[in-house]
């Protein structure tokens, strides 16, 4: 057995209303509510980034299981605003676990689904035997181009996995990833704000994707949607994930304890991976989960999971997800949100 021995999330406090935005520039803020099914997102601190929202993660998986880091042999940190363009964001991780320097570090980058690499990749490590754990992160702070759609739903937030084979919470029973070549979004080199396709990252970006992996991996294992307790999608919205998942067969209870972009907004590499973990908080042993991510450029992993009753001696060591999403909030307006991230240049 090999599969999840501990997780983690974090997201920052501060949150920006959709209305907040739409006022700015004189849009009708009830329909992109509607449109996205979005009322507002998080957005990281001035003192925050994609390391220090990683290492928050990562020290509440810490939280929920005594692991030593001289065993772990794999940290991978998925996203797509590292800080630095020359300098991995993962080898700081290490360090400040100590697990260096017997470690292997990198960063890894594929749109919304680079934290999932990251898990695909510790699973097979700790699968074939070169390491006893490894360290799976997705985290971003996200951005998107004043008055462009992006900007009501980029988001921030991080979600941390330890992977092995002793005192696993959640096993991985199964995987399958699918890609193409589909040009749904992008961002040249030295651009400060991503470009999109429009509609185009919906059909047949999104929905190609997701459907796919989620068709196939439900194949592969014979397990059938009303075996599934819980069932998480990659969130660029919250109209995307309840649509694929109604195409694959899904309920709306299925997918309740999972649809966070609503409140949280579209967290990126850490998007699917961060609504695991609050699954993860109130699943029962023998629960089944599909978790499918997906990225633009595109693709999607898609996985299985089985809870065990290790959950129980776990989950309640650290902060829950869902703590994270309510509690202790902190609304900005325009002005010091273009100010926190960067917008607004202050000499």
């Amino acid at each position: 057995m090999v599969g999840i021995t501990s997780y983690g999330a974090y997201v920052p406090r501060y949150r920006i209303r959709v209305e907040d935005i739409a006022k700015e520039w004189g849009a009708d803020s009830e329909s992109y509510k509607r449109g996205l099914f979005l009322n507002e997102k998080s957005v990281a601190g001035m003192d925050e980034d994609t390391i220090t929202m990683s290492l928050e993660a990562t020290r509440n998986a810490l939280r929920r299981a005594a692991i030593d880091p001289n065993k772990v042999g794999a940290v991978y940190v998925g996203s797509e605003s590292h800080p630095y363009a020359v300098k991995p964001s993962s080898t700081i991780i290490a360090e400040a676990i100590n697990a260096v320097p017997h470690c292997h570090c990198a960063d890894l980058e594929f749109a919304c689904k680079a934290g999932t690499e990251s898990l695909f990749i510790t699973y097979g490590l700790v699968k074939a035997g070169l390491i006893t754990y490894g360290l799976a992160i997705g985290a971003d702070t996200s951005q998107g181009a004043p008055n462009d759609a992006l900007e009501y739903s980029a988001a921030s937030g991080a979600a941390a996995f330890f992977v092995g084979t002793e005192n696993i919470v959640a096993n991985i029973e199964a995987t399958y990833s699918c890609t193409t070549d589909t040009p749904d979004f992008w961002r040249r080199d030295n651009q400060v704000y991503p470009r999109h396709g429009g509609r185009f990252t919906g059909t047949p970006a999104y929905f190609k994707h997701v459907h796919l992996a989620g068709k196939m991996l439900l194949e592969k294992t014979g397990v059938t949607p009303a075996e599934i307790k819980y069932a998480v999608f990659h969130q660029p919205n919250g109209k995307f994930p309840q649509r694929v998942s109604k195409m694959l067969g899904f309920s709306k209870d299925q997918i309740k304890a999972g649809l966070l972009a609503p409140s949280i907004g579209n967290t990126y590499s850490a998007s699917s991976l961060i609504s695991l973990t609050a699954v993860l908080d109130i699943a029962e042993k023998d629960d089944l989960i599909m978790m499918v991510s997906y990225g633009s450029g595109a693709g999607s992993d898609a996985f299985l999971f089985r809870v065990t009753d290790a959950i129980y001696q776990t989950r309640d060591k650290a902060k829950t997800t869902m703590s994270y999403v309510n509690e202790r909030l902190v609304y900005l307006d325009y002005g010091l949100y273009a100010k926190y991230r960067d917008k607004i240049i202050i000499s």
